[in-house]
């Protein structure tokens, strides 16, 4: 028999599906792999539903032995941020492979030959498909449990495969889990209550009914506050808007969180969202036909959250509105009966926010890496 790797292009549909498919395959014996909804992946395959294939080249890949899927790689170069960066960046995303490494050699090789001749220098990843915060980086630390809403999960040896192929740590990002099951820590809430007195600031929940002067909020915020981090810049206003489909779909405004000083301005905001995760578990990819009903029953026992996001604007820092933030965030998801939280995904570089998370009483327990490698 043949066993001969064979790469090719994703070009039409049987490809896409074969693409969107193979983890089904590949993921079997993985009890903590949480399935995707196959539309979301067929979207994210789309132009016409992704914005990140809008701002730049990319091609999918898939790997054949014997006419048979084996693995599968995205490539891409998103050029607006490379013209912020200064750089030729490309990227990699949606990485899988059966547990051979010739078969990750293979696709890497296409991938990254086709990004050299695209005139990229560096390669990064794995990056979101998507340009958001879904499955960006390498699970290399947490697989005893599963992942959370967005957040990677992929079998051990795929870091040894992609470190073998020659790509290095560029950095990890944290995730760290709450126990809310009693309620915050309570020095904690008279701390943020001290802070809240002492420089005259409230916290307020998003108001749904005015999402889109919200989401102006969120965006001067942003532009305030993101650091220069090297993988990353503030959403373009296209972004906001698919961001604020997805809060108006899924979000519960009292953890969606803004604070204010006295004179109405936004010092800081974080967005929580229901880990639907524990409803995908059983969904097996499929809201249709009989998945919509197990949506409809295992999302009102959903227990997790998932603080996505955190941003403080200089005026507010060193004045407890990070610690507001964590702090009212899991009150009121303890009033809204879930028991546990998740906080990521954090930089490790992010030295502020990081010790935030701890002061909080996150428990790092989850790392993913993001690698690079020159061309």
């Amino acid at each position: 028999m043949n066993n001969k790797i064979e790469i090719r292009l994703v070009e039409n549909r049987q490809d896409r599906k074969r693409f969107v498919e193979l983890p089904w395959k590949l993921y079997c014996d993985y009890p903590n792999w949480v399935p995707p909804l196959y539309s979301d992946m067929y979207n994210t395959l789309k132009p016409a539903k992704n914005a990140l294939l809008r701002l730049g080249p990319y091609r999918f890949f898939i790997a054949e032995i014997n006419g048979e899927a084996v693995g599968r790689l995205g490539v891409g170069m998103d050029l607006r941020l490379n013209e912020a960066k200064n750089k030729q960046l490309g990227y990699f995303t949606l990485f899988e492979s059966i547990e051979d490494y010739s078969v990750a050699s293979e696709l890497f090789d296409q991938g990254l030959s086709w990004l050299h001749s695209q005139g990229a220098e560096i390669v990064t990843g794995p990056q979101s498909p998507s340009n958001g915060d879904d499955y960006r980086g390498l699970l290399i630390e947490g697989y005893d449990t599963l992942p959370v809403l967005l957040n990677s999960y992929n079998p051990p040896y795929y870091a040894d495969y992609i470190s073998k192929y020659g790509f290095e740590k560029q950095f990890d990002r944290f995730a760290y889990y709450y126990d809310i099951s009693n309620g915050p820590n309570e020095r904690l809430g008279r701390g943020v209550a001290l802070a809240q007195e002492r420089y005259n600031f409230t916290v307020r929940p998003l108001n749904l009914r005015n999402l889109d002067q919200e989401i102006q909020v969120i965006k001067g915020v942003v532009d305030q506050s993101m650091p220069d981090w090297p993988d990353m810049i503030p959403p373009s206003d296209e972004e906001l808007v698919a961001e604020a489909e997805k809060l108006r779909q899924f979000a519960i405004p009292e953890l969606v969180l803004f604070v204010e000083n006295s004179e109405n301005e936004c010092l800081g905001l974080s967005v929580t969202l229901p880990d639907y995760n524990e409803v995908l578990v059983h969904l097996n990819g499929r809201l249709f036909p009989t998945g919509f009903i197990k949506y409809l029953l295992y999302r009102r026992k959903i227990t997790g959250v998932r603080l996505f996001a955190l941003f403080v604007t200089p005026k507010g820092r060193r004045r407890g509105v990070s610690a507001a933030l964590y702090y009212h965030t899991m009150n009121n998801a303890y009033k809204k009966g879930f028991t546990h939280g998740e906080g990521s995904t954090i930089h490790e570089f992010n030295r502020r926010m990081n010790l935030d998370a701890q002061k909080a009483g996150g428990e790092l327990y989850k790392i993913y890496r993001i690698y690079q490698k020159s061309l």
